[in-house]
Protein backbone atom coordinates (compact mmCIF):
# COMPACT_ATOMS: atom_id res chain seq x y z
CA UNK A 1 0.00 0.00 0.00
CA UNK A 2 1.05 3.42 -0.47
CA UNK A 3 0.78 5.02 2.85
CA UNK A 4 1.54 8.77 4.10
CA UNK A 5 3.14 9.78 7.13
CA UNK A 6 3.17 12.89 8.69
CA UNK A 7 5.37 14.31 12.42
CA UNK A 8 7.24 16.49 12.84
CA UNK A 9 10.24 14.87 14.15
CA UNK A 10 12.33 13.55 10.52
CA UNK A 11 13.58 10.73 13.55
CA UNK A 12 10.12 9.57 13.97
CA UNK A 13 9.14 9.68 10.60
CA UNK A 14 12.26 7.15 9.68
CA UNK A 15 11.50 5.55 13.08
CA UNK A 16 8.20 4.55 11.76
CA UNK A 17 9.21 4.33 7.66
CA UNK A 18 11.65 1.24 9.14
CA UNK A 19 8.63 -0.07 10.79
CA UNK A 20 6.81 -0.89 7.73
CA UNK A 21 8.32 -0.37 4.38
CA UNK A 22 10.10 -4.08 5.15
CA UNK A 23 6.68 -5.19 4.41
CA UNK A 24 6.55 -3.81 1.17
CA UNK A 25 4.81 -0.66 1.66
CA UNK A 26 5.53 2.64 -0.13
CA UNK A 27 5.88 5.46 2.42
CA UNK A 28 5.89 9.15 1.70
CA UNK A 29 7.00 11.12 5.08
CA UNK A 30 6.04 14.66 5.81
CA UNK A 31 6.93 17.15 8.08
CA UNK A 32 4.40 19.93 7.21
CA UNK A 33 0.68 18.73 7.18
CA UNK A 34 -0.42 21.07 4.90
CA UNK A 35 2.75 19.78 2.12
CA UNK A 36 1.05 16.02 3.18
CA UNK A 37 -2.76 16.90 2.59
CA UNK A 38 -1.84 18.68 -0.74
CA UNK A 39 -0.20 15.22 -1.75
CA UNK A 40 -2.78 13.19 -0.65
CA UNK A 41 -5.01 14.97 -3.18
CA UNK A 42 -2.92 14.83 -5.49
CA UNK A 43 -2.12 11.22 -5.18
CA UNK A 44 -5.19 9.06 -5.08
CA UNK A 45 -3.61 5.93 -4.86
CA UNK A 46 -2.67 6.49 -1.28
CA UNK A 47 -4.83 4.21 1.13
CA UNK A 48 -3.84 4.70 4.61
CA UNK A 49 -2.47 8.68 6.80
CA UNK A 50 -0.79 7.90 9.93
CA UNK A 51 -0.20 11.35 11.53
CA UNK A 52 0.38 12.54 14.52
CA UNK A 53 -1.75 14.65 16.56
CA UNK A 54 1.14 17.28 17.15
CA UNK A 55 1.45 18.78 13.71
CA UNK A 56 1.79 21.94 11.99
CA UNK A 57 0.85 24.54 10.21
CA UNK A 58 -2.21 21.92 10.42
CA UNK A 59 -3.05 20.15 13.81
CA UNK A 60 -3.47 16.01 13.24
CA UNK A 61 -7.18 16.85 14.25
CA UNK A 62 -7.47 19.58 11.49
CA UNK A 63 -5.85 16.92 8.66
CA UNK A 64 -7.75 13.87 10.00
CA UNK A 65 -11.05 16.17 9.11
CA UNK A 66 -9.29 17.12 5.69
CA UNK A 67 -8.44 13.56 4.76
CA UNK A 68 -11.72 12.49 5.79
CA UNK A 69 -13.31 15.15 3.27
CA UNK A 70 -11.23 13.53 0.65
CA UNK A 71 -12.32 10.42 1.06
CA UNK A 72 -16.29 11.18 0.58
CA UNK A 73 -15.23 11.51 -3.39
CA UNK A 74 -15.23 7.61 -3.46
CA UNK A 75 -11.80 6.90 -2.21
CA UNK A 76 -10.77 4.62 0.24
CA UNK A 77 -8.52 6.03 3.02
CA UNK A 78 -7.68 4.61 6.45
CA UNK A 79 -6.35 7.59 8.47
CA UNK A 80 -4.50 6.52 11.92
CA UNK A 81 -3.55 9.18 14.69
CA UNK A 82 -0.33 8.94 17.10
CA UNK A 83 0.10 10.92 20.40
CA UNK A 84 2.30 10.17 22.93
CA UNK A 85 -0.42 11.26 25.24
CA UNK A 86 -3.50 8.29 25.42
CA UNK A 87 -6.07 9.08 27.31
CA UNK A 88 -10.07 8.99 26.60
CA UNK A 89 -10.09 12.61 25.25
CA UNK A 90 -7.45 12.17 22.82
CA UNK A 91 -9.05 9.01 21.27
CA UNK A 92 -12.17 11.07 21.56
CA UNK A 93 -11.34 13.66 19.82
CA UNK A 94 -9.33 12.05 17.34
CA UNK A 95 -12.16 9.47 16.05
CA UNK A 96 -14.83 12.45 16.23
CA UNK A 97 -12.41 14.21 13.48
CA UNK A 98 -12.48 11.45 10.93
CA UNK A 99 -9.66 9.28 12.64
CA UNK A 100 -10.14 5.48 11.97
CA UNK A 101 -7.60 4.09 14.51
CA UNK A 102 -5.71 5.97 17.37
CA UNK A 103 -1.93 4.36 18.49
CA UNK A 104 0.49 5.47 21.05
CA UNK A 105 3.76 7.17 19.66
CA UNK A 106 5.66 5.87 19.20
CA UNK A 107 4.19 2.03 18.04
CA UNK A 108 5.66 -0.89 18.04
CA UNK A 109 6.62 -3.14 15.07
CA UNK A 110 3.68 -5.66 15.55
CA UNK A 111 1.21 -3.22 16.76
CA UNK A 112 1.49 -0.71 14.38
CA UNK A 113 2.11 -4.27 11.33
CA UNK A 114 -1.42 -5.67 12.73
CA UNK A 115 -3.57 -2.23 12.44
CA UNK A 116 -2.33 -1.88 8.86
CA UNK A 117 -3.09 -5.75 8.28
CA UNK A 118 -6.63 -4.78 9.49
CA UNK A 119 -6.43 -1.38 7.56
CA UNK A 120 -5.85 -3.59 4.33
CA UNK A 121 -8.71 -5.93 4.89
CA UNK A 122 -10.79 -2.87 5.44
CA UNK A 123 -9.68 -1.01 2.30
CA UNK A 124 -10.03 -4.03 0.16
CA UNK A 125 -13.75 -4.33 1.26
CA UNK A 126 -14.61 -0.77 0.56
CA UNK A 127 -12.84 -0.89 -3.20
CA UNK A 128 -15.21 -3.99 -3.52
CA UNK A 129 -18.04 -2.00 -2.72
CA UNK A 130 -16.87 1.65 -4.64
CA UNK A 131 -15.91 -0.92 -7.58
CA UNK A 132 -20.35 -2.70 -6.85
CA UNK A 133 -21.83 0.84 -6.48
CA UNK A 134 -20.22 2.15 -9.41
CA UNK A 135 -19.89 -0.07 -12.30
CA UNK A 136 -22.67 -1.35 -14.58
CA UNK A 137 -22.50 -5.40 -13.84
CA UNK A 138 -23.16 -6.48 -17.11
CA UNK A 139 -20.47 -4.46 -18.83
CA UNK A 140 -17.92 -3.15 -16.15
CA UNK A 141 -18.30 0.37 -17.42
CA UNK A 142 -19.13 2.94 -15.41
CA UNK A 143 -23.01 3.33 -14.43
CA UNK A 144 -24.66 6.22 -15.23
CA UNK A 145 -24.68 7.96 -11.99
CA UNK A 146 -20.99 7.35 -11.84
CA UNK A 147 -20.24 8.28 -15.45
CA UNK A 148 -22.26 11.58 -14.29
CA UNK A 149 -19.96 11.82 -11.18
CA UNK A 150 -16.51 11.33 -13.24
CA UNK A 151 -17.68 13.82 -15.90
CA UNK A 152 -18.59 16.56 -13.20
CA UNK A 153 -15.10 15.88 -11.13
CA UNK A 154 -13.23 16.75 -14.99
CA UNK A 155 -15.27 19.39 -15.65
CA UNK A 156 -14.39 21.40 -12.53
CA UNK A 157 -10.81 20.55 -13.59
CA UNK A 158 -10.62 21.27 -16.85
CA UNK A 159 -14.23 22.74 -18.28
CA UNK A 160 -13.66 25.51 -20.25
CA UNK A 161 -14.94 26.47 -24.10
CA UNK A 162 -13.50 23.76 -26.45
CA UNK A 163 -11.41 21.91 -24.06
CA UNK A 164 -14.28 18.88 -23.36
CA UNK A 165 -16.47 17.21 -25.03
CA UNK A 166 -19.03 14.62 -25.26
CA UNK A 167 -20.46 11.81 -27.29
CA UNK A 168 -23.38 9.68 -26.65
CA UNK A 169 -23.83 6.54 -28.72
CA UNK A 170 -27.03 4.46 -29.27
CA UNK A 171 -27.32 0.84 -31.10
CA UNK A 172 -29.22 1.07 -34.24
CA UNK A 173 -32.06 -1.55 -33.98
CA UNK A 174 -31.41 -3.05 -30.80
CA UNK A 175 -34.79 -4.04 -30.54
CA UNK A 176 -34.90 -6.22 -33.69
CA UNK A 177 -31.22 -7.73 -31.90
CA UNK A 178 -32.72 -9.22 -28.77
CA UNK A 179 -36.10 -9.97 -30.87
CA UNK A 180 -34.16 -12.10 -33.46
CA UNK A 181 -31.47 -13.44 -31.70
CA UNK A 182 -32.37 -13.29 -28.29
CA UNK A 183 -31.28 -11.51 -25.37
CA UNK A 184 -27.88 -13.13 -24.71
CA UNK A 185 -27.49 -12.13 -28.11
CA UNK A 186 -28.05 -8.90 -27.55
CA UNK A 187 -25.84 -8.67 -24.38
CA UNK A 188 -23.48 -9.36 -26.33
CA UNK A 189 -23.51 -6.61 -28.18
CA UNK A 190 -24.06 -4.02 -25.39
CA UNK A 191 -20.61 -5.81 -23.82
CA UNK A 192 -18.74 -5.39 -26.98
CA UNK A 193 -19.89 -1.34 -28.02
CA UNK A 194 -18.75 -0.82 -24.01
CA UNK A 195 -15.66 -2.22 -24.50
CA UNK A 196 -15.13 0.25 -27.39
CA UNK A 197 -16.56 3.01 -25.80
CA UNK A 198 -14.30 2.40 -22.77
CA UNK A 199 -11.07 3.55 -24.00
CA UNK A 200 -9.25 6.78 -23.48
CA UNK A 201 -11.70 9.36 -21.13
CA UNK A 202 -14.39 8.96 -19.28
CA UNK A 203 -16.97 5.89 -20.68
CA UNK A 204 -20.08 4.62 -19.05
CA UNK A 205 -22.91 2.76 -20.23
CA UNK A 206 -26.21 5.01 -19.02
CA UNK A 207 -29.27 2.84 -19.75
CA UNK A 208 -30.30 0.17 -21.82
CA UNK A 209 -28.12 0.54 -25.36
CA UNK A 210 -27.44 3.93 -24.69
CA UNK A 211 -23.33 5.06 -23.63
CA UNK A 212 -21.65 8.17 -23.07
CA UNK A 213 -17.81 9.00 -23.32
CA UNK A 214 -16.58 11.99 -21.98
CA UNK A 215 -13.56 13.53 -23.60
CA UNK A 216 -11.25 16.13 -21.73
CA UNK A 217 -9.04 18.62 -22.95
CA UNK A 218 -10.41 17.47 -26.38
CA UNK A 219 -11.99 20.30 -28.75
CA UNK A 220 -15.72 19.55 -30.93
CA UNK A 221 -13.16 18.65 -34.04
CA UNK A 222 -11.00 15.73 -32.12
CA UNK A 223 -14.37 14.47 -31.13
CA UNK A 224 -15.74 14.35 -34.11
CA UNK A 225 -12.98 12.58 -35.58
CA UNK A 226 -12.95 10.08 -32.25
CA UNK A 227 -16.91 9.29 -32.99
CA UNK A 228 -16.21 8.09 -36.33
CA UNK A 229 -13.92 6.04 -35.48
CA UNK A 230 -16.23 4.61 -33.36
CA UNK A 231 -18.43 4.35 -35.48
CA UNK A 232 -16.51 2.18 -37.91
CA UNK A 233 -15.05 -0.10 -35.21
CA UNK A 234 -18.65 -0.45 -34.48
CA UNK A 235 -19.31 -1.63 -37.98
CA UNK A 236 -16.22 -3.99 -38.29
CA UNK A 237 -17.79 -6.07 -35.10
CA UNK A 238 -18.51 -9.50 -35.63
CA UNK A 239 -20.81 -10.76 -32.70
CA UNK A 240 -22.12 -14.31 -32.43
CA UNK A 241 -25.64 -15.15 -33.01
CA UNK A 242 -28.26 -17.70 -32.02
CA UNK A 243 -28.36 -18.68 -36.07
CA UNK A 244 -25.32 -16.28 -37.80
CA UNK A 245 -23.40 -14.18 -37.16
CA UNK A 246 -24.79 -10.57 -36.98
CA UNK A 247 -23.16 -7.41 -37.62
CA UNK A 248 -23.83 -3.45 -35.67
CA UNK A 249 -24.01 0.02 -36.01
CA UNK A 250 -24.55 3.00 -33.74
CA UNK A 251 -25.66 6.47 -34.26
CA UNK A 252 -23.59 9.11 -32.42
CA UNK A 253 -24.06 12.54 -30.88
CA UNK A 254 -21.38 14.90 -30.52
CA UNK A 255 -21.08 18.27 -28.39
CA UNK A 256 -18.23 20.23 -26.86
CA UNK A 257 -18.37 22.38 -24.08
CA UNK A 258 -19.31 26.18 -24.45
CA UNK A 259 -19.62 29.43 -21.78
CA UNK A 260 -21.20 29.23 -18.67
CA UNK A 261 -22.20 25.29 -18.87
CA UNK A 262 -22.12 22.29 -16.73
CA UNK A 263 -22.30 18.57 -17.45
CA UNK A 264 -25.69 18.10 -17.82
CA UNK A 265 -26.04 20.48 -20.74
CA UNK A 266 -23.37 19.21 -21.93
CA UNK A 267 -24.69 15.99 -22.23
CA UNK A 268 -28.14 16.80 -23.82
CA UNK A 269 -26.53 18.49 -26.61
CA UNK A 270 -24.91 15.27 -27.43
CA UNK A 271 -28.50 13.69 -27.17
CA UNK A 272 -30.26 16.24 -28.81
CA UNK A 273 -27.33 15.39 -31.74
CA UNK A 274 -27.78 11.85 -31.18
CA UNK A 275 -31.58 11.73 -31.93
CA UNK A 276 -30.76 13.86 -35.19
CA UNK A 277 -28.21 10.93 -35.93
CA UNK A 278 -31.19 8.48 -35.40
CA UNK A 279 -33.65 10.72 -37.87
CA UNK A 280 -30.85 10.88 -40.49
CA UNK A 281 -30.57 7.75 -41.13
CA UNK A 282 -28.40 6.04 -38.02
CA UNK A 283 -24.66 4.74 -38.51
CA UNK A 284 -23.85 8.62 -38.36
CA UNK A 285 -21.94 11.18 -36.67
CA UNK A 286 -23.55 14.39 -35.65
CA UNK A 287 -22.35 17.10 -33.87
CA UNK A 288 -24.33 19.50 -32.22
CA UNK A 289 -23.76 23.08 -33.78
CA UNK A 290 -23.99 26.05 -30.64
CA UNK A 291 -24.19 29.11 -32.51
CA UNK A 292 -27.17 28.19 -34.89
CA UNK A 293 -29.00 25.83 -31.91
CA UNK A 294 -28.94 22.74 -34.17
CA UNK A 295 -27.51 19.68 -35.03
CA UNK A 296 -26.34 18.94 -38.67
CA UNK A 297 -25.07 16.00 -39.78
CA UNK A 298 -20.61 16.11 -40.31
Amino acid sequence: MQIVIVDSSRVVLQIIASLIEPRGHDVHAFTDSAQALQFLAATPSVRVLITSVEVRPLCGLELCWSARLLAEERRPLHVITMSSARNVRSLAEALDSGADDFIEKPPSAEELNARLRAAERLITMQEELIRLAETDPLTGAYNRRAFFDRARMAAEQGGRPGRISAILADIDHFKRINDEHGHDVGDLAIQAVAELIAGDGIGGRLGGEEFGLVLPGCGLAEAIARAECLRESVQALCIRGSKHAISLTCSFGVSTWIEADDVPALIKRADIALYAAKGRGRNCVVPYQSDAGLAVAS
